[in-house]
């Protein structure tokens, strides 16, 4: 006869979880029934005991633990704990329908200090008129000898089981304990406790700065002018009081004072993203876009048309990334710590927002990350998808003509920097809209990370990878995206349940000669698509030519007369007219005899003539509307402007052999903005890095 299987400790503790359930069962039966409600909560801590003892074992456990191999060990022991925080809510709730009432006698001298507060303010701001202020102002002062975590409210929640807190929008609740499972213990400005989700609740900013002097607002100025009065009066009061010696009263007063003034700068930060997360229209694990904010907050500081400028050296009296090969006339090859070619192709099974939002775009950005900060610009690629799939997004799609940029998975990296951590970090992100108020919005829907070296150092072979994709942020660990989970232990429904995760797909290859070396002279931090290499690597050209061989001297600063060098890193931002740089030089290159491709001097002036009779006049012209992200209206209007004006100036190349930007530019039909002198100046010193 064999001997019985040993258990694991995974198995144990799931043992001890049942366990708790059963118990927690049964104290539920019990209390329905004749028992005595002080043996149930002693029952209950002895449970809520038991549970912590659990979730500590849980979380210390390792896959390295157990005696035998465990299929999708992460994934069963995240199931386990998300049991056991369901049970610790349960056993929390219960603990506060048993546990005895607390005196009353504090609470009525608050409430009598309360009233005779209020009939003093009540003298005081006779002539404020807003009866919503008024209200928050005595709810303010019902905290302000409390504990300072105080909370706003979101929206309006109904209570549907025992024990649950109805709370209404604009309340203040004091938080009194916060629990693992998102139930957290309140406390109203009535009196009244209870359990209130996390998620309708919004912290004020500052709250633990209840002692300051001031009355003021966060932003430095007098909430109005009722207040001031009152405030006068309230020092005056407190300067009698100080006479006679009572100095607790002036702290208290002014305690108050600034209590009012976080208690309302909560109220109205309450921003679209905490709104929709109250109402469940946004699934777990989805925040605040990161790279967004950056992209938005930095200024150029993580975009394209920042990165492809040269970068000066310590000194700043040459170039670190820019060198001229004097044998040849062309840029010199660089070599940097990372150089890789990828390929995104797609991702699957990514949750869809909920009801009451329209999503305007769904895509992915990507930067070079070491975990702490993003070391490249931020790349954004556009997703498409189908409406009977949305939770499929591809990337590439097979078209005619011209694959756009904005959904070109095929990208490169360049990256001289040496962490040890340096990886691809991909954000899934949509941009949305509200529908009942039209505020828009970018939001996260999870987050992946590809190191580009193993634990040895060396770099990761050339192959497919499946990323999981992660909730939250990308400095938030260990938060779980939304899907589905099965209990089944089997090796098939393991397979099947990896089917269902959240996934991005990402493969690496290898370049070809040439483009390795057009890759070779870009700067030594880039991240873009590949599908312009080239363009970028010309342009590269050009600039060294500018600043390496036509200034009188190196240490010559003046500004330098180039159209080209000036607005071109403009494209990098805007991809859609770099699509029609694209498609012009395309026409330009199928006329051109194989000698022509491989004449340098060629290439720049006939680059120099199709840049100025395509996208240098489409960056001049009014009819074009200025670029805005996920707007399709707005995109579609430019792409009929870009479509019509490259054509216009074809026609006109071809009907009088010359460039056909004279001919429009002299031409009464067509506007242009008014002439700027920085449209052909190139300022070293402002845009260098």
């Amino acid at each position: 006869m064999a001997p019985p299987r040993r258990k694991g400790p995974l198995q144990l503790v799931q043992r001890e979880i049942d366990d708790i359930k059963r118990k927690v069962d049964s104290l539920v039966k019990d209390q329905n029934q004749t028992l005595n409600p002080a043996e149930a909560y002693t029952r209950c801590q002895e449970m809520q005991s038991s549970a912590e003892k659990a979730m500590g074992t849980l979380k210390r456990l390792t896959k390295t633990d157990e005696p035998a191999p465990v299929g999708s060990y992460d994934q069963r022991k995240q199931e386990e704990e998300r049991r056991l925080q369901t049970l610790m809510g349960r056993l929390n709730t219960l603990s506060l329908e048993l546990s005895p009432p607390g005196p009353s006698s504090p609470a009525g001298e608050d409430q009598k200090e309360e009233s005779e507060d209020e009939e003093e303010d009540d003298e005081d701001d006779e002539d404020d008129s807003d009866e919503e202020v008024d209200k928050l102002k005595r709810v303010a002062k019902s905290f302000s000898q409390s504990d300072p975590h105080v909370y706003a409210v979101l929206s309006d929640f109904k209570g549907d089981q025992d024990g649950d807190l109805s709370v209404k929008r604009g309340e203040v609740l004091r938080i009194i304990n916060k629990t693992a499972d998102g139930w957290w213990l309140a406390l109203d400005a009535k009196g009244n406790r209870g359990v209130v989700p996390k998620t309708y609740l919004k912290s004020g900013d500052g709250v633990d700065d209840g002692d300051d002097d001031d009355g003021t607002d966060d932003d430095g100025t007098d909430d109005n002018d009722d207040d001031k009065d009152s405030n006068e009066k309230d020092s005056n009061v407190d300067g009698e009081e100080e006479e006679d010696g009572d100095e607790l009263s002036e702290a208290k007063d002014r305690k108050r004072s600034s209590s009012w003034s976080t208690v309302r700068k909560a109220l109205v930060e309450i921003d679209a993203t905490d709104v929709l997360s109250a109402m469940g229209a946004i699934p777990s694990g989805f925040r605040p876009s990161t790279l967004n904010k950056l992209l938005v907050d930095e200024g150029i500081t993580y975009r394209g048309s920042h990165y492809i400028q040269p970068e000066l050296s310590q000194s700043q009296l040459s170039f670190k990334d820019l060198f001229l090969d004097t044998d040849t006339g062309r840029v010199r090859s660089r070599s940097v710590k990372t150089s890789i070619c990828f390929t995104l192709w797609g991702c699957r099974m990514i949750p869809t927002p909920g009801v009451g939002i329209q999503v305007l775009s769904r895509h992915i950005r990507l930067c070079a990350f070491d975990g702490t900060q993003v070391l490249s610009n931020i790349h954004t690629l556009r997703a498409t998808y189908n409406d009977k799939n949305p939770k499929t997004w591809t990337f590439s799609p097979r078209m005619a003509g011209l694959l756009p940029t904005l959904l070109d998975g095929e990208c490169f990296l360049r990256c001289s920097s040496d962490s040890p951590d340096l990886g691809i970090l991909l954000e899934l992100g949509v941009t949305f809209i509200r529908n009942s108020t039209g505020e828009r919005g970018d939001l996260s829907c999870g987050w992946s990370f590809l190191k580009l070296t193993d634990d040895t150092g060396a770099p990761i072979t050339a192959r497919t990878y499946e990323l999981p994709v992660n909730g939250g942020t990308p400095y938030e660990r260990d938060v779980a995206m939304e899907y589905t989970a099965s209990r089944e232990s089997t090796v098939f429904h393991q397979m099947l349940q990896s089917r269902k995760e959240p996934k991005v797909i990402l493969k690496f290859k290898s370049a070809n000669s040439r483009t390795r070396t057009q890759l070779s002279v870009l700067p030594d931090t880039l991240l873009f698509c590949m599908s312009s290499v080239h363009l970028l690597a010309l342009h590269r050209q050009m600039l060294a030519d500018a600043l390496l061989m036509d200034r009188p001297t190196m240490q010559d600063a003046d500004l330098m007369c180039s159209p080209i060098l000036a607005t071109f890193p403009v494209l990098l931002d805007q991809t859609d007219l770099l699509d029609a740089l694209r498609s012009a030089w395309l026409d330009a290159e199928s006329n051109m005899s194989r000698a022509q491709r491989r004449d340098l001097a060629h290439l720049k002036q006939e680059f120099t003539k199709v840049y100025l009779s395509s996208v240098y006049y489409l960056l001049h012209t009014p009819s074009l509307p200025q670029q805005r992200w996920a707007d399709q209206p707005c995109e579609e209007q430019r792409a009929r402007v870009a479509y019509a004006t490259v054509s216009a100036l074809k026609d006109a190349q071809h009907t009088t052999g010359q460039s056909g930007s004279l001919q429009l530019v002299i031409d009464p039909e067509h506007c242009h903005h008014a002439f700027d002198i920085a449209e052909l100046t190139y300022d070293l010193l402002r845009v260098a890095r």
